[in-house]
């Protein structure tokens, strides 16, 4: 066991006062304001194009700021949020099945183990129904019932149908939608785009976020832009583990380099592993695909009861439609009655993975179990699946050239979300003055476990309706355009990129900057992914640092800084990756509980759920850098539960 440094100060939340009910509406009454001709002298850098980043530079260009927005990505439509599939949270109540700002707000924070701010899931929860107005006005298509109205699916963690969907691509209508508003603009003037630009340090002036760094990934040019604030909208660090349903480029070095530059981060163990994924096939596969947990609305989740029965299915010596019903242990649906195959992702996940370790994975690896649409199939036909599900289910029969009409798709969890992120305040502001974090950058709203749905209405809730109303309270406190890049620590930024740059090309090693990548999500998978022990943690800890070494020592980076060069932009990545994975340990070592996501063997309840410890951990871990080589220090944030009372999770 390590013991970390502890600090007795912790930055204000600034939550407002109040009943929680009132508090964001008690907020925007109180909140300045900046009279509409004078916020066009402001320039909002804006890091990050997807759903939070696109949404937050179109409606602050719509109010006049001067926006800046950049991304790694040829086009922001190519943002990784365009690969969420299944589905929105709003709490409308359309179906009329009794859901309300409150129960979404509850099974938010219980879906999160206790473990986020009530105050900020409150907020979402009462944001969430204009997002869909704004979305529809928008003209995203999302599914309806046959008299026009608006359709509602269910996801995991909740016992009605809240969730609005477009077939498997909402994250893809969503993006375009947020996108077409961020073109208007464009086109007007108020954004200017910078595509292929990577954010590569932030610059912190007088204590204070005034600009950014960034490499130009066609020309390799190093530039830096000057603002009066920054807004970090970069996703999340799923990538740490190599394997992972993320988009190859999606990384953690704008949220490690604003860690590096003072930030907290917070919460770094809670990683999510996602139940539905496409089992991994060989050792040399670099990325996993994600079957949308939608598919849990129609699609049974079973093994064989025997082993001899799912050895006989992973050798194809007999046909999932082979084994009889009595055979068949359903066992979401035997531990978990009440929610069945929508239990939520972290104990659906770990359910799979008992089954498997049990010996009756139906893979050829032993690591996956059945999705099976048969009974729907029966039950609504064909064409009903096919209008629900269709995209899916073509994408799967691509992937594995299986057709899962006739046979159940295979399915395993792979890391997928994460909770964890910069700290923010109320106004999504970190400890660093003038830096905003926004979407799953930041670790607000979602505790140890997100709730299906929930990723896609966090980014465009921070970005259309709450980052314009806070960030005034920021801007009306710093004169606009105080600060421009003549300002010696934009050089000094400057040449410290350049540095790192050039020693990762002078390296000249063997190894490839993939195999290191590989090497450390093994690692980290096997040490800190779905079941952690202090023993695998230390040895993770132990064995990171060395892998470090070796890179810096022995990694090939082909090419040179200037121009395209793919190899350098993944060595600039997963060198942060390799700091990064540290931090991500230490915090699980020092969260001696099981809650949500994270897993800690030793802390588990006599029927093998997580075992909390609200008196010593009821708090949000936000750990301030001090250095590669030095243990970081722990800040605390007390988390406190008026509204939604502690209780042992349950989904019987």
């Amino acid at each position: 066991m390590i013991n970390f440094p502890v600090s007795d100060w912790m930055p204000d939340a600034n939550i407002p006062s109040g009943p929680i009910q009132d508090k964001w509406s008690k907020y925007k009454l109180e909140a300045k304001l900046i009279n509409p001709n004078n916020r066009r002298k402001y320039t909002v850098l804006i890091v990050g194009s997807g759903l939070a980043g696109g949404s937050a530079a179109a409606t602050l260009a719509e109010l006049g700021y001067n926006v800046k927005c950049f991304c790694y990505q040829d086009s922001p439509r190519r943002a990784h949020s365009i690969a969420a599939q299944g589905g929105i949270n709003a709490a409308k109540n359309y179906q009329n099945d009794g859901d309300s700002v409150y129960r979404l707000f509850y099974d938010t924070v219980k879906g999160g183990d206790f473990r986020a701010r009530e105050a900020n899931v409150y907020r979402l929860a009462e944001v969430s129904s204009n997002i869909i107005d704004q979305c529809v006005a928008q003209g995203v298509p999302f599914g309806r019932e046959y008299g026009g109205l608006l359709d509602n699916r269910s996801f995991g963690g909740a016992q009605l149908k809240r969730t609005f969907y477009s077939r498997g691509q909402t994250g893809q209508q969503l993006l375009l939608g947020a996108y077409q508003a961020m073109e208007k603009e464009i086109a007007k003037g108020h954004i200017e785009m910078f595509t292929r630009h990577e954010m590569m340090d932030l610059v912190i002036v007088d204590g204070e976020a005034k600009g950014i760094v960034t490499r130009d990934l066609v020309t390799g040019e190093i530039k830096s832009y000057a603002g009066d604030t920054v807004l970090l909208c970069t996703g999340g660090y799923g990538n740490v583990f190599f394997l992972s349903t993320n988009a190859m480029g999606c990384n953690v070095t704008a949220a490690y380099k604003a860690y590096k530059r003072g930030a907290f981060f917070a919460n770094p163990c809670f990683t999510q592993i996602h139940p539905t994924c496409i089992p991994v096939k060989g050792d040399y596969q670099s990325k996993l695909t994600l079957m949308s947990e939608s598919l849990r609305n129609s699609g049974r989740i079973w093994v064989p009861k025997s082993r001899e029965t799912a050895e006989k299915i992973r050798k194809k010596e007999i046909k999932p439609s082979d084994v009889p019903e009595e055979e068949r242990d359903y066992y979401l649906e035997r531990k978990y009655p009440s929610f069945g195959n929508l239990a939520p992702r972290d104990i659906s996940s770990r359910a799979a993975k008992e089954a498997c370790d049990d010996g009756r994975g139906v893979a050829i690896t032993g690591k996956g179990v059945f999705l099976d649409f048969a009974d729907e199939i029966k039950r609504m036909g064909r064409e009903w699946i096919d209008g629900q599900y269709g995209n899916l289910f073509d994408m799967y029969e691509e992937i594995t050239d299986d057709d899962p009409h006739e046979t159940p798709m295979m399915i395993y969890p792979a890391s997928h979300y994460t909770m964890g992120g910069l700290w923010v305040d109320y106004n999504l502001m970190s400890n660093v003055k003038g830096l905003h974090v926004l979407g799953e950058a930041n670790f607000s709203d979602h505790g140890a476990n997100r709730l299906g749905a929930s990723a896609l209405m966090q980014g465009l809730s921070d970005g259309y309706f709450v980052i314009p109303a806070t960030l005034p309270t920021y801007l009306t406190s710093t004169k606009p355009g105080a600060v421009t890049t003549a300002a010696p620590e934009f050089k000094a930024a400057e040449d410290a990129v350049k540095e790192r740059i050039n020693k990762l090309l002078n390296v000249k090693g063997t190894k490839t900057v993939d195999s290191f990548h590989r090497e450390l999500g093994l690692i980290m998978w096997d040490d800190c992914g779905m079941a952690r022990t202090e023993e695998s943690l230390m040895r993770a800890i132990e064995r990171i640092p060395q892998l470090r070494k070796e890179f810096w020592e022995n990694v090939l980076v082909t090419g040179t800084a200037e121009g395209i060069n793919a190899e350098l932009e993944k060595a600039c990545r997963v060198a942060d990756f390799l700091e990064f994975a540290q931090l991500l340990c230490y915090d699980a070592l020092n969260r001696q509980e099981s809650c949500g996501a994270h897993f800690r063997v030793e802390y588990q309840l006599p029927d093998g759920e997580a075992k909390r410890n609200d008196e010593e951990y009821a708090y949000v871990a936000a750990w301030e850098y001090a250095g590669v080589d030095e243990l970081p220090i722990l800040h605390k944030e007390p988390l406190t539960f008026d509204n939604v009372h502690l209780a042992i999770r349950s989904y019987k």
